[in-house]
């Protein structure tokens, strides 16, 4: 796997009362992901921008919703998530991350 592609696999992370319980207690991270990335695809982008070691990854697609503008109907963008199990000792500290 390329460098360039690792970089691209995470589009930001999750920032959320969710994401944050589901952080304190289950050691785990949300991120955005592209639509093409597996799972070992994540944990191999997680492991080198971060620095950490990743136990367990688990991927979630979120359809988007319909919703209206008036009298003009829209759709909301589909989602995918991956929720990212780190080991006991391990965590992210996105204030450092660069």
């Amino acid at each position: 796997m390329s460098q360039d592609f690792l970089y691209k696999v995470i589009l930001g992370s999750v920032v959320s009362e969710k994401a944050t319980r589901i952080g304190d207690k289950h050691n785990q991270y949300i991120f955005s992901i592209v639509p093409e990335a597996t799972k070992e695809d994540v944990k191999a982008a997680v492991e080198f921008l971060f620095k950490v070691k990743v136990s367990g990854v688990q991927v979630v697609n979120i359809k988007g919703k319909q919703k209206r503008n008036g009298r003009f109907p829209g759709k909301r963008s589909d989602v995918r998530k991956a929720y990212v199990c780190l080991a006991d000792d391990q965590e992210i500290n996105f204030a450092e991350v660069k």
